[in-house]
């Protein structure tokens, strides 16, 4: 059957959560367009700290805004650097930092690595302005201290490197 404009008429497809465009920041990662929103299914709270495979990681994964605000009073209390990881499971750059991210999490053991889903903690990544996959938000006292949009391993382990060490010094 063709249409009135004389095409074949084409299969309905579902919405995309987010439209992928080229970050200008960096080859390495994906721009949002459109609203923040998913048809996945929210994961309850279980699994923090347990990595992908289910084995214990220093990454602690976020999957309910309650655990998301429990976390968050916690450390925006301390002079704990702490890194965000906003990510999604249809990013590439995503899953190409992901190991990175975990291996870092295993040597830094003074900071404190999180990583939030950007499809299941929407009003978190909206609220910490994440507009491009991965973001890597670096924070203090309840304050962002730093941002690496995109896949940028060198310059997230140089930012922690910096911004770890100026935590663990105190005046006298």
């Amino acid at each position: 059957m063709m249409s009135q404009r004389g095409e074949a008429p084409t299969k309905a497809k579902s919405p995309k959560p987010f439209q992928l465009q080229t970050c200008s920041a960096s080859a390495h990662c994906h721009k949002m367009g459109g609203a923040f929103s998913s048809s996945k299914p929210k994961h309850a709270g279980a699994g923090a700290g347990v990595g992908e495979e289910g084995g214990e990681s220093a990454v602690v994964a976020i999957h309910s805004k309650a655990k998301w605000d429990e976390l968050w009073d916690a450390h925006k209390t301390t002079t704990k650097l702490v890194v965000i990881d906003f990510s999604a499971s249809w990013c590439g750059p995503c899953k190409m930092m992901e190991p990175v991210f975990k291996e870092m999490a295993g040597r830094f053991t003074d900071v404190a690595f999180l990583k939030v889903d950007v499809d299941e903690l929407a009003e978190v990544a909206r609220t910490w302005r994440v507009e491009a996959m991965p973001t890597f938000v670096l924070a203090r006292g309840g304050e962002e201290v730093g941002r690496i949009v995109g896949a940028k391993k060198d310059e997230l382990e140089r930012s922690i490197n910096t911004l770890s060490s100026s935590s663990t010094t105190t005046t006298t």
